[in-house]
């Protein structure tokens, strides 16, 4: 007899349940089958239902209106860490749905289409993260040149926070959290009613919050029957960041089985939105997305969730299926420190069907500075899961918030030295390691009393509330990081050659290194860092169109 699990914990939104587990490592069966003595089979059964059909149904494809000819969508997007964008192919399939005219433009990747800007009753900005949201606001302006009678919304997880300011610059409706419905609710009351009435989706009524403004800011933790992302009118995968392992390339596509996040680090943006809250992307959407990716080239899939362990039962389930559809498919994911502890005997299934590397956010190896973000683990947690996953035959890809106002130079000096001690140097991204922390509005770190009296009042230009280190030295050594890092990367030096220099600017002694470091290390080739001020040249990159 197979064993159904279901575990309380990780079920508490009735979406997550563990499947059949005949077919995973035997350590992980026999934890999760002692994990669930108590299972019932038939609970396990119909909470699966639950988590696949979704507490509410979207339209079917074979009740949309007919195509509103002059009713066109623009959706535009500006940066998303070099993937093709998630936040523009999941609405593009709704509003297609809903029978509207859907054009889609990546900034990263093209210039401001004035034809396309011109022929939009909508134009709607995807803002998934800081340095997006700051490179929309400056082509918003040019939106609303171009087009002064569009309706401008904006749209993804940086939207709560900037719903003033983006308001100011001219944005009608801002929606944050689970966007793709009220994205659509929004366009149909621009429009007005619809063809048939049966085609359009009531709009959400649970988990709403409202604020007045200029426009409507809508924050929606609705849970969505989501449709497979349309990405005809994107870019092609191949002028996407690929993955790197050695000398050789993989084309990258990008998918999220989960949106939101149970835990409440203090710095990271997803929790002044979802409030703890989890949302699950069903099974059979994300297989299909990812399908679909494979067939236009993909040949490595990144998963974007928050953390792929904030759902394991779910997660381990899209893999498996996964890996028997696509055999030589690799992926990476993002888990937590904590979880990779909690979790480790699912790691051998994570290695066995093809994930490459684990992002961890890591953010500094102070315990101290650790409770001040609330991120759940210790230094010794840490290296822990280095040995975990090493274990495991994963490679953990750490992520930094290396400068924050309780930096010392001996936690500097520590955390190269301890990088290097672990032997994960080929592992970090150097830019990790020039990272300023990042205090956008609605920040939990403004509520933290260690943090009071460290930060300036909010600038609406660069969307932060500004701190400077109370020593200026360690800011000016930021920037000399960041400097170096960018000349590095221009003379093409190998992440072990960039490390050392970082080091001997900071003031230590790197050790002799006897022999060549191996260089099959995978990596991203566009580095995460989502939780800190961006680059300079990130947000110096793009141009607004001649007019």
């Amino acid at each position: 007899m197979v064993a159904h699990i279901l575990t309380p914990n990780w079920s508490a939104d009735g979406h997550d349940v563990w499947g059949p587990t005949a077919s995973w490592p035997a350590g992980a069966a026999a934890w999760l089958s002692r994990a669930s003595v108590d299972a019932d089979p038939a609970s396990d059964t119909a909470a699966l239902a639950a988590a696949d059909a979704g507490p509410r149904q979207a339209k079917r494809a074979d009740v949309c209106p007919p195509p509103r000819d002059r009713e066109r969508v623009l959706l535009i997007g500006t940066y998303d860490l070099g993937h093709q964008p998630f936040g523009l192919a999941s609405p593009a399939a709704w509003l297609s749905a809903a029978g509207y005219q859907v054009d889609c433009l990546d900034l990263s990747r093209s210039g401001l289409d004035a034809e396309r800007v011109a022929a939009a009753l909508v134009v709607a900005f995807y803002l998934p993260m800081h340095t997006a949201t700051r490179l929309a606001m400056e082509a918003l302006s040019e939106v609303r040149a171009l087009n002064p009678a569009a309706r401008i919304c904006c749209y993804g997880l940086y939207g709560q926070a900037n719903a003033t300011t983006l308001t100011a610059l001219g944005a009608d409706r801002v929606i944050s959290g689970e966007f793709e419905a009220e994205l659509v609710h929004y366009v149909d009351s621009v429009v007005g009613p619809a063809p048939t009435a049966e085609a359009k989706s009531a709009p959400p009524t649970r988990d709403r919050r409202t604020a007045a403004g200029r426009g409507t800011a809508i924050t929606a933790l609705d849970r969505l029957q989501f449709y497979v992302p349309d990405r005809s009118a994107l870019p092609q995968l191949t002028d996407y960041a690929q993955l790197a392992i050695g000398q050789s390339r993989r084309i990258v596509g990008y998918t999220e089985a989960t949106r939101g996040c149970r835990h409440g680090c203090r710095h990271c943006p997803v929790v002044p939105v979802y409030g703890g809250k989890l949302r699950v992307v069903q099974q059979s959407v994300v297989l299909a997305d990812i399908d679909a990716q494979v067939a236009a080239g993909a040949e490595h899939i990144t998963f974007g969730d928050p953390d792929f362990f904030n759902a394991p039962g779910h997660g381990i389930r899209v893999v498996q299926v996964m890996h028997a559809r696509h055999p030589n498919l690799t992926y990476d994911v993002t888990i937590k420190i904590e979880h990779l502890r909690k979790h480790r005997r699912l790691l051998p299934a994570l290695a066995e069907t093809g994930c490459l590397l684990v992002t961890s956010a890591v953010e500094s190896i102070d315990d101290a500075v650790l409770g001040y973000l609330d991120k759940g683990h210790t230094r010794a947690d840490f290296i822990e899961a280095v040995g975990v996953c090493r274990d495991a035959g994963v490679v953990i890809n750490p992520t930094f918030v290396a400068f924050h106002p309780w930096l010392t130079h001996q936690i500097l000096l520590d955390t190269f030295a301890l990088l290097d001690r672990l032997d994960i140097v080929g592992s970090v991204a150097p830019i990790q390691l020039t990272t300023r922390l990042l205090v956008p509005g609605g920040s939990l770190l403004l509520e933290l009393p260690e943090f009071a009296g460290m930060v300036r009042g909010f600038d609406p230009e660069k969307l932060v509330y500004p701190w400077a280190h109370p020593d200026p030295e360690m800011d000016e050594l930021q920037v000399a990081l960041e400097r170096l890092v960018a000349d590095s990367a221009r003379a093409d030096l190998s992440r072990y050659e960039t490390f050392d220099r970082m080091w001997s600017l900071a003031g230590g002694n790197p050790p002799p290194r006897t022999a060549t470091p191996p260089v099959d290390i995978p990596q991203l080739l566009e580095p995460w860092f989502c939780c800190s001020e961006p680059v300079a040249e990130l947000v110096a990159g793009w141009a607004a169109p001649d007019l």
